[in-house]
């Protein structure tokens, strides 16, 4: 088996504006569409309530779903398949904010199978590409009935004041545990590692397109979806441990992300070789030749699934990649 470069998988007509850092990245012909904010990459799942809609396309025309279902072991090894199944454990995406995101959260796995029957939950992180202020983590904390009345309210500015503000850089990375409330800031573009779920909770939507009081609560009412917020502050500390520069190495997130997933900085100068395991690659800067059963040329923009059974990789040439890897 041989590594796979991916096209842009961007769905369209999302509820916010983005885009157009994804074209300029990717080195696509523009001009960008308004609300292709998000590139799924190497994407076994869908968008909430969509049957096919988000997973990634092979060239050969199988879903990527498909092509690891039908071979676990070849793409992901014996020793994932073991802990997880035929299951990736892994989401990638490249991350246009056009306009803040709303204030929202993400369920942890236990909710998410209680509620919905789902096999994740949704921790995330984020290594940042273009730098602006990112909303993380309540300041103080908050009663149920005080958070759902904001919500009835669309209290925009009172939502926004309840999370700590915080000033990013290219080269940061973030982490955001389940169930904590977050807001990407207009402007900021980056690369996200998450579990392979799409479920948020919405708990502002005036201004973007789309119905929140009917779609922000996952079918539950907000009475339970809201029970899967973290309402408990968190200090400027303990928000420090989540932000953070990336650093080079094996993995350069905060320890606790690697229970979900593994970021890996690769700085190649002449040469260096990875790992063999499922991963997908993401080349930010310069250009390298990737060895494993041919040859293949990747350039700033590109993104790679790589097989388990395409073995240890050796590249060539001067960049910098991302190598985003399943929990170990």
């Amino acid at each position: 088996m041989d590594v796979v470069e991916l096209p842009s998988n961007r769905p369209p007509e999302r509820f916010y504006r983005g885009g157009a850092g994804i074209v300029s990245f990717r080195g696509e012909p523009g001009p960008a569409p308004a609300r292709e904010p998000e590139d799924w990459v190497a994407s076994t799942t869908t968008l909430f309530g969509e049957p096919a809609l988000g997973r990634s396309t092979l060239p050969d025309g199988r879903s990527l779903a498909g092509a690891v279902a039908a071979d676990p072991l070849g793409w992901l090894g014996p020793a994932h398949v073991q802990a997880f199944g035929a299951d990736t454990k892994l989401l990638v995406k490249l991350l246009d904010a056009g306009q803040r995101l709303p204030v929202h959260a993400h369920p942890h796995g236990s909710f998410a199978a209680g509620h919905l029957g789902r096999a994740h939950g949704k921790a995330e992180a984020w290594y940042i590409l273009t730098g602006g202020v990112v909303h993380l983590g309540l300041r103080e904390d908050i009663g149920a009935d005080e958070l759902a009345a904001l919500v009835r309210g669309q209290d925009t500015e009172a939502l926004l004041e309840l999370l700590h503000r915080v000033e990013v850089h290219r080269g940061d990375v973030v982490y955001v545990p389940p169930g904590v409330l977050h807001a990407i800031g207009e402007g900021v573009f980056l690369v996200e590692v998450q579990e392979p779920e799409d479920l948020s909770i919405l708990l502002e939507w005036k201004g973007f397109e789309l119905d929140g009081a009917r779609d922000g609560h996952l079918g539950l009412g907000f009475a339970v979806a809201l029970r899967a917020v973290e309402r408990t502050a968190r200090t400027i500390e303990e928000i420090a441990l989540l932000v953070g520069p990336a650093g080079v190495g094996e993995q350069v997130l905060p320890e606790a992300a690697g229970e979900y997933f593994v970021i890996e900085r690769v700085r190649v100068a002449g040469s260096a070789v990875l790992s063999p395991g499922f991963a997908v690659l993401v080349v930010l800067s310069g250009a390298v030749d990737l060895s494993a059963g041919t040859m293949t040329r990747l350039v700033a923009g590109s993104t790679t699934v790589v097989p388990y059974a395409a073995g240890e990789l050796r590249v060539q040439g001067e960049a910098e990649l991302l190598v985003c890897r399943p929990p170990s």
